[in-house]
């Protein structure tokens, strides 16, 4: 299986950070093909950037694994 390249899908930024790469997958998909930044995840789910930080550290929390 080729390994995905860890870039945003829409933006392009690269790297992405450990928590871009673990909203995607809890968010999105645990096996995506395709990563977003936080600001492009945003905009495709249609929240705010700070809503998504703010999920983040709740889930780190929690003690999620993707985190």
């Amino acid at each position: 299986m080729p390994k995905i390249k860890k870039t945003c899908y829409v933006c392009d930024k690269t790297p992405l950070t450990k928590d871009e790469i673990g909203l995607t997958k809890k968010l999105l998909n645990r096996n995506p093909k395709y990563y977003y930044c936080t600001a492009c995840l945003a905009d495709y789910l249609e929240v705010d950037e700070e809503f998504l930080l703010i999920k983040v550290e709740e889930f780190k929390d929690e003690g999620c694994a993707l985190f």
